[in-house]
């Protein structure tokens, strides 16, 4: 619109005075490159064009503009016609006007491009400065809520009443703690690992607590082959997963079960947690938790809305945490910041 007014004006004041046929080709001529640059924006997004590097980004936003102007250039020769506006073929399709006119529209949409690159890249960058300066506050609770001294207690404790009994296993557990503590100290400099590598830490994590728990602790995993291509903030898993263990097979005489499950649907991860238990007063008590407050908001920083999790009583006996992650290679980013 904005581009419609600046040439209503500039052609009134050349020829003090427009007609309205002229005024309405301008408009329409507008609202075509509306509807080109909308759909040049959804291909940008799709291919994910602010992610390429420079020598792939620069031929590809080139070579766009120039098919955007030619496609201008022709859609507007109906509405040429359909106006009654003066039009001449020879004109019209001589390949000197064509490529003349065209580099007009290739100026405007370079101009639209450049812009739109500079907004996003300048968005991009202080998400990124936002999600640094939270991530000190957030990583200082997460350390509390993750590795907290108990854990480490037990789990040393646990080691311990290996080491006479089963050294093999003893081994194996000091690994599976070593492990976890190495993954926890690299988590500040890392947005987000492979799903693959959280996955190893849950097993890892799941392992020492089998000691402890014994047959108390039981475990399932129904992991769907493509999850490997997702990344997920680091130890939000382990957190989910400690969280039902804590507040819920720890509490119960007979133990329970742990099941992780994971499903992709519309390039989105579903993580699935069940453990025995059951919430009180729904999910007001649990969600004051350090873990889980830091779910929530390390799932809003780093996604925004494209991100989803609830924690509900599923029936009398399990509780179900959900997690939904969506598949977005511009994340990867912030492992880069």
């Amino acid at each position: 619109m904005l581009y419609a007014l600046v040439l209503i004006v500039t052609s009134y004041m050349a020829s003090a005075g427009i007609t309205q046929k002229r005024v309405i080709f301008l408009l329409v001529e507008a609202f075509l490159c509306f509807i080109v640059t909308h759909g040049f924006r959804m291909i940008l997004n799709r291919w994910k064009w602010l992610y390429l590097p420079m020598h792939k980004l620069i031929p590809s936003v080139f070579m766009a503009v120039f098919m955007m102007g030619l496609i201008v250039y022709f859609l507007r020769i109906p509405v040429y016609l359909m106006l009654g506006l003066q039009f001449n073929p020879r004109t019209a399709f001589d390949i000197q006007q064509i490529l003349g006119q065209s580099f007009f529209y290739f100026i405007l949409f370079f101009l639209w491009t450049v812009f739109y690159f500079t907004y996003h890249y300048f968005d991009q960058y202080n998400k990124s400065q936002k999600y640094e300066a939270s991530m000190i506050e957030i990583e200082l609770n997460n350390l509390k809520s993750q590795l907290n001294p108990h854990f480490i207690f037990n789990a040393l404790n646990s080691i311990r009443a290996l080491v006479d009994e089963n050294p093999t296993k003893s081994k194996q557990a000091i690994n599976q703690l070593s492990n976890i503590l190495r993954n926890s100290l690299a988590s500040d400099k890392k947005g987000l690992t492979n799903f693959d590598e959280e996955l190893k830490i849950v097993k890892d994590y799941l392992g020492l607590e089998s000691i402890r728990f014994e047959e108390r602790l039981k475990t399932e995993f129904d992991i769907h082959p493509e999850s490997q291509k997702f990344f997920v903030p680091p130890l939000m898993i382990q957190t989910l997963v400690e969280n039902g263990i804590k507040h819920g097979i720890s509490k119960l005489t007979r133990g329970g079960i742990i099941q992780l499950k994971t499903d992709v649907v519309n390039d989105q991860l579903k993580i699935h947690i069940r453990n025995s238990g059951h919430l009180v007063n729904g999910t007001k008590r649990s969600k004051s938790g350090l873990g889980l407050k830091n779910t929530v908001q390390r799932l809003k920083l780093i996604y925004g809305d494209d991100a989803s999790f609830r924690i509900v009583n599923e029936n009398d006996n399990f509780v179900l945490t959900e997690l939904v992650i969506p598949q977005n290679i511009s994340h990867e980013s912030i492992n880069r910041r």
